[in-house]
């Protein structure tokens, strides 16, 4: 009985790799597959016609009984009926009679075996078998043929997209760092000269205030060896109000002073953040490092969103501060990011958008310990189907042009690359999401 069906029927195998787009993920049930099933009680001359009506076709899937028997392929079956007497002894006997003269071991592969796997299994095989159709299994009733050329070419298209998008990733990479070093050499300047004037201001209000007080020391002197005071002094008095001068005089320069120490701390956070192109690790103080990436950020925290600091007493750690900061700035910013989009979903009033971050020492965490920084947020949260691609480059669950797909990779590989960390990721659609960072103690200065 002959059951002969193929697909597909008048396309090359090159021109179907050039009309599918492949990727790491494609498998073999992605590619065309030529489907001939043929009962083991066929005759062979039946199997030379059917070779000759389809010159493209690799082989034929052999059955017994409708259940999977073996293949052969159009190369051995030519090859075995080339030679002297083949013709005379098999082409009006059974298939089964050839196939059991010729049969070779067989490579069976799942339709969803991945295309780059099949590739390098068949590359392994022994040279005599390399060019042997596969086998693709869909179920127990129904196998279809691989070309291995086609199979090969499928695998060439793929390697040639990674190539273009590790080159393209590489470089989009590279001018965001480029972009990263050259804003952190512009703060680094800018915070360089604001520095001098704030600190000339900040250490000049001591001496005022200084000053102030031994001025009014010498008005109360005047005013209490002075009896009786002029018309000119009362009036005067009362046109500066020289009561509410007294009063106010103070809290303003308290309020100078104060002002004075948060731009101070505001430009030491700028040029900690500056650090970007650090090339040698210091000492720093991590719970710093978390204050002045949300002092930064502080404009964009005023709307309502809730800052919860749980920080434990933690050791000076060896990083590059620069890039720590990057990390932290990525996280927090994408965490106000997913606030601000839930607070303008959500329909009750008395939600409140909230940002927690703790830190602890982590005594079993590689040789020497390290310190864990997690940042949790009470926003949206992510599907777990996409969970496993947000550290990929250009992966993002913004809208178009809000975000590019490069902060959670940079930070992802500054924190396992450059300090031999890790960073997690933990989420819950609705509930919110908590990143990980774990950095180990052991790294040298």
């Amino acid at each position: 009985m002959l059951t002969a069906q193929m697909t597909p029927k008048a396309l090359s195998p090159s021109s179907t790799v050039e009309s599918r787009q492949l990727g790491l993920e494609s498998t073999l049930a992605d590619l065309e597959l030529y489907r001939f099933q043929i009962e083991d009680t066929s005759i062979v001359v039946d199997i030379t016609h059917i070779f000759d009506r389809n010159p493209i076709l690799p082989g034929i899937i052999l059955t017994h009984q409708g259940n999977f028997y073996g293949m052969i392929s159009r190369r051995r079956l030519l090859e075995r009926m080339s030679r002297p007497y083949a013709l005379e002894l098999f082409l009006q006997r059974p298939i089964k009679s050839l196939y059991e003269f010729i049969k070779v071991p067989c490579e069976i592969f799942s339709q969803e075996t991945l295309i780059v796997e099949a590739a390098r299994k068949s590359l392994e095989r022994p040279p005599e078998l390399l060019y042997e159709p596969i086998v693709v299994k869909f179920n127990e009733r129904d196998y279809r043929l691989l070309d291995v050329h086609h199979l090969l070419l499928s695998q060439a298209k793929i390697h040639h997209l990674t190539s273009r998008l590790l080159d393209e990733s590489y470089y989009h990479q590279q001018i965001q760092t480029e972009k990263m070093v050259s804003l952190g050499q512009m703060v680094a300047g800018v915070a360089h000269e604001i520095r001098n004037p704030v600190n000339s201001v900040n250490g000049n209000i001591t001496f005022l205030a200084d000053y102030y007080n031994s001025l009014v020391d010498l008005i109360l002197k005047y005013q209490s060896e002075i009896e009786t005071k002029s018309n000119n002094i009362q009036e005067f008095e009362e046109e500066i109000d020289l009561e509410f001068i007294l009063e106010d005089a103070p809290k303003i320069i308290q309020s100078m002073k104060i002002g004075s120490e948060r731009l101070i701390q505001i430009v030491t956070s700028l040029r900690n953040f500056s650090r970007i192109d650090d090339r040698d690790r210091q000492l720093i103080d991590l719970h710093e490092c978390i204050d002045g990436t949300l002092l930064i950020l502080e404009s964009r925290l005023k709307h309502h969103i809730k800052v919860v600091r749980n920080y434990a007493k933690l050791p000076d750690i060896a990083c590059y501060s620069g890039q720590l900061s990057q990390v932290f700035m990525n996280l927090i910013a994408n965490a106000i990011d997913v606030l601000m989009e839930k607070k303008e979903q959500e329909e009750k009033q008395d939600w409140q958008p909230q940002i927690e971050i703790i830190t602890k020492f982590v005594e079993d965490y590689r040789a020497q310990g390290g310190i864990s920084v997690k940042i949790i947020d009470n926003g949206l949260g992510i599907p777990l189907e996409i969970q496993g691609r947000i550290f990929e480059n250009f992966f993002t669950t913004k809208a178009v042009g809000k975000g590019t797909g490069l902060g959670l990779a940079i930070s992802y590989k500054i924190i396992a690359e450059k300090h031999r960390g890790e960073l997690k990721l933990k989420s819950e659609v609705g509930m919110g999401t908590e990143f990980e960072v774990l950095l180990p103690l052991d790294s040298p200065v």
